[in-house]
């Protein structure tokens, strides 16, 4: 698999001797027989080797440098009670004040506090140098810890989140911050923490891809020597892969797999063609093997000691990253702890939007406080997340006023579909009347006993009788059954995992926690029949908050500065056809105007010009951002550009490429100079053949190209007649002329016969179809030249 070869191929890799196997002690030394002691001495050598591993959670939290007299502890409360009495400058409210005391609590219990104060200090050195982060993501924008910090930018309080979904008492496993950076400028970030905490102390993180049923059937196929139809007749005959996940080959053999009855075509292939057997048996053998290893997307590695003492690592040839040989899984058991550094290209856009609004009106906007002035309610095409049409058009239907009214559940639907579960019309309902959403889906909601109704009405109310969150589930079961948040957070984990052992043994303590509180067995049943399937596609709810938060920026931005904003988007997106063509379509339903590319007023990125959009330069196929930026320092440096002819005598020679040429004229970025396209294409072809002809001739500079006098009176502005060019006496002529071509407008023009020079007394560059004797037609020539 690995060479490309296949097994029929006499010349591929192969082990052709028939000692590669493991032998035994009386073979070795047999072998070894002369030198009996060598044997001995590789024992010797193999007793005093010891490696050992010692498993625990976060053995190996990086260590924040706390001024001199303080511990992270201490240093980790001062930064909090510092952080809120900069959140609330008017006074800590008592309910904040609690939470804060009750999550230093938990936090220095646990051993948290340097994992906060290194997480608070990458991001906070972020924001001083102006790189945009995400105001939150995961089960970590619910802590008012790190609210006070700076890591997160959500009052959890505000907002109805939990501290106990992120960490609790509990909660054996480590805590864990996911941040997202403008997704230019997270190296930077990664450079930061690399020089900060030492380059053998931090490292990205290895991952290893695994083949899968299908790909093992074709590859199978492959080196087998069957054609490519052979394998792909066998994988249409599988099952469809489920929420991205395929039945394992030995899963369409087994009867006690859940999905067994849905392989019964392929079981039939399998019996009736040898063929399959043999490929299908091959297979079998390659399922579940390691095919090739890459880099974890957002983990980085970060660690107290180096890393070289703890777990392999390896150098990356391309760019000399470190790179841990152990994945995730084998890491997290370890003790080391993992960061995630998230590049997310709608902070990009955001970026993008505010520096474009203060180029073009002069306006500094602050995001923090956007609502105060939101008037306008934007069509949510291009407000990400809620970019989706079922987003917007439930966006739309709910009417919601609020931030996290409106985008926290647009949010979980357009990350998270509910269409994805057989759970999908499943809720409670909590009115004796037909809920909102339900009215407005048309659907009529299975009723529940009042006495449960009622328990759940403050939990659910706010998302109009839905289970749309895990903190909800969390909430449900604190409220109905008993549990505290913490052991409610391990039966939301318990649910999800879908372990039967795990869940019977979970019912019976909610089943108990119900009775007591004098619910009946009926409505405990229908209870947990809901949260148990919700648990497949339940969504964080701090989470959904904190990107509801960016969509909500992004609406604001679209409704107030559209040009601007509109103009980030397709510069994020410039590299995208398909998202390209989408969003110049809103661009026209929006009425905005987008304005071609042109080479003395575009830039590498769109730009916002009045209510219109200037094309970006560098959204031009074949023309990168080293070419725009040479051709943006020309213009500077030596003025606009009055030509096609004065354009390539301007710019260096890395923009006069054939293919950036020409890319940009069929683009129109050369259309205002008063050319058409096609003339444009000629000057570029005659451009390049002088040079060649005077590299040819050893290197000399091409000779100036003639300037037709139609080209001159069309830069001038003055009208241009049949025949553009003049005599020597400099009288206009249209008899006894031939053929010459004009080096800048590239077009036939009529000149004298009696003369080979132009009217300036430079010389033409002939036409090789005619002679200076020989007559020829001149309307023809006098159109084109006109």
């Amino acid at each position: 698999m690995q060479s490309g070869s296949t097994l029929a191929d006499p010349n591929r890799f192969k082990f052709d001797a028939e000692d590669f196997y493991l032998k035994s002690a009386a073979e070795m030394r047999h072998t070894w027989r002369e030198p009996p002691e060598a044997c001995d001495n590789t024992l010797l050598i193999a007793e005093r080797c010891e490696v050992s591993f010692t498993e625990g959670e976060g053995r190996f939290m990086p260590r924040f440098p706390v001024p001199e007299g303080e511990s992270e502890q201490s240093w980790f409360v001062q930064e909090v009670e510092a952080g809120l009495r900069r959140r609330y400058p008017a006074g800590v409210p008592d309910d904040v004040r609690r939470q804060a005391e009750y999550e230093i609590e938990v936090i220095v219990g646990k051993g948290y506090p340097g994992y906060f104060l290194v997480v608070a200090d990458f991001i906070n050195w972020a924001k001083a140098n102006g790189i945009r982060v995400g105001p939150g993501r995961g089960s970590g924008a619910g802590s008012m810890a790190a609210y006070a910090m700076g890591i997160t930018d959500l009052d959890p309080l505000q907002h109805g989140l939990i501290f106990e979904r992120f960490l609790n008492p509990e909660r054996m496993s480590m805590p864990d911050f996911d941040v997202d950076f403008d997704e230019r400028r997270r190296g930077e970030v990664i450079r930061y923490v690399t020089q900060k905490y030492g380059d053998d102390r931090v490292a990205q993180i290895v991952t290893y891809g695994t083949i899968k049923a299908k790909q093992a059937v074709k590859d199978a196929g492959r080196v087998l020597g069957y054609p490519f139809a052979m394998g792909d007749r066998i994988t249409k005959a599988m099952p469809p892969a489920v929420m991205g996940k395929d039945v394992p080959l030995a899963g369409i053999f087994d009867e006690k797999h859940k999905r067994y009855s849905e392989a019964g075509e392929f079981r039939a292939l399998h019996a009736e063609d040898a063929d399959v057997r043999r490929v299908v048996e091959t297979a079998r053998g390659l399922e579940g093997l390691k095919r090739q290893w890459g880099v974890h997307a957002a983990g980085v590695i970060m660690s107290s000691d180096p890393l070289v003492d703890l777990i392999p690592i390896m150098r990356r040839e391309q760019d000399g990253q470190i790179i841990t040989q152990f994945d995730y899984p084998s890491r997290e058991t370890l003790g080391l702890v993992k960061m995630d550094f998230l590049g997310l290209r709608n902070l990009t856009i955001l970026d993008d939007a505010l520096q474009n609004v203060e180029a073009s009106r002069g306006i500094t906007i602050d995001l923090d406080e956007p609502e105060q002035d939101a008037r306008r309610r934007p069509h949510l095409r291009a407000c990400w997340p809620a970019a989706t049409r079922s987003a917007s058009s439930s966006s739309t239907a709910a009417r919601c006023a609020r931030c996290c009214d409106s985008c926290a559940p647009t949010t979980s639907r357009t990350s998270r579909p509910w269409a994805r579960s057989t759970a999908r019309a499943r809720w409670v309902r909590t009115r004796t009347r037909t809920t909102p959403c339900a009215r407005t889906s048309s659907r009529t909601s299975p009723t529940c006993t009042p006495s449960l109704a009622e328990a759940l009405e403050p939990i659910l109310g706010t998302t109009y009788g839905l289970i749309v969150y895990q903190e909800q589930v969390m909430a449900i079961a604190q409220q109905a059954a008993g549990y505290t948040l913490g052991k409610a957070d391990l039966l939301r984990r318990a649910m999800g995992k879908k372990k039967r052992e795990v869940l019977d043994a979970e019912y019976v303590g909610f089943e108990q926690g119900m009775l007591d509180r004098g619910f009946s067995a009926a409505s405990i049943k229908a209870l947990w029949d809901v949260l148990v399937p919700f648990s497949d596609y339940a969504f964080n709810k701090a989470h959904s908050a904190a990107y509801g938060l960016v969509s909500y920026w992004t609406a604001y931005l679209k409704a107030n500065y559209p040009a601007e904003y509109m103009a980030a988007v397709l510069t994020s997106v410039r590299d995208d056809k398909d998202k390209s063509a989408l969003y110049l379509n809103e661009c026209r339903r929006m009425g905005i105007k987008v304005l071609p590319p042109d080479v003395n007023d575009s830039d590498a990125e769109f730009t916002p010009v009045g209510t219109d959009i200037r094309f970006g330069l560098t959204a031009v196929r074949n023309v990168g951002a080293n070419v725009v930026e040479a051709m943006r320092a020309s213009r500077e440096e030596k003025g606009r550009f009055g030509s096609f002819q004065d354009f390539l005598e301007k710019v260096p020679a890395v923009v006069c490429n054939k293919r950036t040429i020409e890319s940009l004229i069929k683009a129109g970025a050369f259309d205002s100079l008063g050319h058409s396209r096609r003339q444009a294409r000629r000057g570029a072809r005659a451009r390049r053949r002088l040079r060649h002809r005077a590299e040819a001739q050893g290197g000399h500079r091409p000779v100036r190209p003639v300037r037709c006098d139609g080209w001159r009176r069309r830069r001038r502005g003055r009208p241009v007649g049949r025949a553009c060019a003049r005599s020597a006496s400099g009288t206009s002529t249209r008899s006894r002329s031939s053929s010459a071509r004009c080096s800048a407008c590239t077009s036939a023009t009529t000149r004298c016969s009696a003369s080979s020079t132009c009217w300036q007394g430079r010389p033409t560059a002939r036409s090789p179809r005619s002679s200076p004797t020989t007559p020829v037609r001149t309307a023809r020539t006098s159109r084109s030249a006109a």
